[in-house]
């Protein structure tokens, strides 16, 4: 208790960021189902009699060899179409943190703890399962990723009247677990490293940076530098999907006072995050999937040897355990130390429902899966059963949970759309706002 104000978790937070939230929920939504879409067409096809087909295109390459581009689709899957998704991210976090509600410290430090919570138990689990496993190691990373796109299309079936404030909770912990991972690939799935590029890659970074905080919108000077940007991060051996976060993180969100000033309109980065986001989650996201998640089942047979691996059997657990243990511990460790309590309506059971679902750690796991033991392996064949298997596991039991809690968020939602006097704002929104200022 602070001032005589107690503390809450998970409330409603602003009508503005409640309504600018739903938008991008719902264009995640609709790339969730593309991307199961994509997911399902790669594994009939992979396992289909015309399979040769799907490892023949996973296999043409394109790009200029004088560039070192000459690289096949699975790669620049990877690599290419990635890093659009994480620029997506990049202006997502950097809009959260300076614009939107999580500014507020005692806001951002729920999905904060929680994404780090999510990070730490999985892969602490996963190094407990594989102790002992030859190589193992490499993959610690995998089961720590939480698939935006994935769980929220899973929410579109199960969660449909999901409180807004759990739905902002989901979603700022995906952002950033995104940051996470980008910083994990970055420090430990580096190779070769070559410096020369990687400083050199600078020069564009700054040019880019310095346009954009100018507010130019010009893509006939701005991609080319962004292209740049990201040639030169590929070629340094680090992974090409960093330069998307820094290309992200470099764009301003607040209008300059010259425009008038915060309160005048969106800054530079929602207009780019509204012209990329269906790019990202309707076609990049989707297109790695396809490329990346064809894997040869084998039967029953062969899939129960896959699954028996004990590096397939430490990302489920990962996934499925791990993830939501570390979630919960650290968001009622948040609660007990800050002597909050859960909003009016909520019980911890719901926090468990997104802790699990939270395990659907998809598109990022398999990427770390390809960088830790390489694309058409052996065990990136098992790593991408394991990822599979654990996101359905953690779907499937999430699904139970939220559905079980369907009338508690029929009741929060019926309030949260009430508009009696019929203003287009909810009544409990405004009601929120008089409490703020008195």
């Amino acid at each position: 208790m602070i001032n005589g104000v107690r503390r809450t978790l998970f409330d409603r937070g602003s009508w503005a960021e409640a309504g600018r939230i739903a938008g991008i929920l719902r264009k995640e939504t609709i790339g969730g189902a593309l991307l199961l879409a994509g997911a399902a067409a790669a594994l009939i096809w992979a396992n289909s009699p015309w399979s040769a087909g799907y490892e023949a295109l996973r296999g043409v390459t394109v790009g200029p060899a004088a560039l070192h581009l000459d690289l096949d689709l699975a790669t620049w899957a990877a690599d290419g179409l990635l890093a659009i998704f994480f620029f997506v991210a990049g202006l997502e976090l950097k809009r959260e943190f300076v614009a939107g509600d999580l500014r507020h410290v005692r806001r951002a430090a729920v999905p904060v703890a929680a994404a780090f919570g999510g990070v730490l138990v999985p892969a602490a689990l996963y190094l407990l399962v594989t102790r002992g496993t030859s190589g193992a190691a490499a993959g610690w990373a995998i089961p720590t990723a939480t698939d935006i796109a994935f769980a929220l299309a899973v929410l579109a079936v199960v969660g449909r009247f999901l409180p807004t404030a759990l739905r902002t909770f989901l979603l700022t912990l995906a952002v950033v677990d995104d940051l996470i991972a980008i910083v994990i690939i970055a420090l430990f799935y580096t190779s070769d490293l070559a410096p020369v590029p990687l400083l050199a890659a600078l020069a564009p970074l700054a040019a880019f940076t310095a346009l954009v905080q100018r507010r130019v919108r010009s893509w006939w000077l701005l991609l080319p530098l962004a292209f740049a940007v990201w040639a030169l991060v590929h070629a340094s051996g680090v992974h090409a999907t960093v330069a998307g976060v820094l290309l992200g993180f470099a764009v301003p969100v607040l209008r300059s006072r010259r425009a008038g000033g915060p309160e005048a309109g969106p800054g530079l980065a929602e207009h780019f995050e509204h012209l990329f986001r269906p790019l990202s989650a309707g076609v990049a996201v989707p297109l790695f999937a396809f490329l990346s998640a064809g894997v040869t089942l084998g039967g029953l047979s062969g899939l129960a040897t896959a699954l028996s691996d004990p590096i397939a059997i430490g990302i489920v657990a990962g996934l499925v355990v791990g993830k939501p243990i570390g979630i919960m511990v650290a968001t009622w460790l948040v609660a007990r130390f800050t002597r909050a309590h859960l909003d009016e309506g909520l019980a911890w059971v719901d926090v468990l429902g997104l802790a699990i679902l939270s395990g659907v750690g998809f598109t990022v796991s398999l990427l770390i899966g390809e960088l830790a033991f390489g694309i058409g392996t052996e065990r990136d064949a098992h790593v991408k059963l394991a990822v599979l298997a654990g996101s359905l596991a953690a779907t499937l039991i999430a699904a139970v949970i939220l559905r079980l809690r369907g009338r508690v968020y029929r009741r929060i939602h019926e309030i949260e759309t009430a508009d009696l006097d019929r203003d287009r704002v909810p009544d409990v929104y405004q009601q929120s706002a008089a409490t703020d200022r008195a």
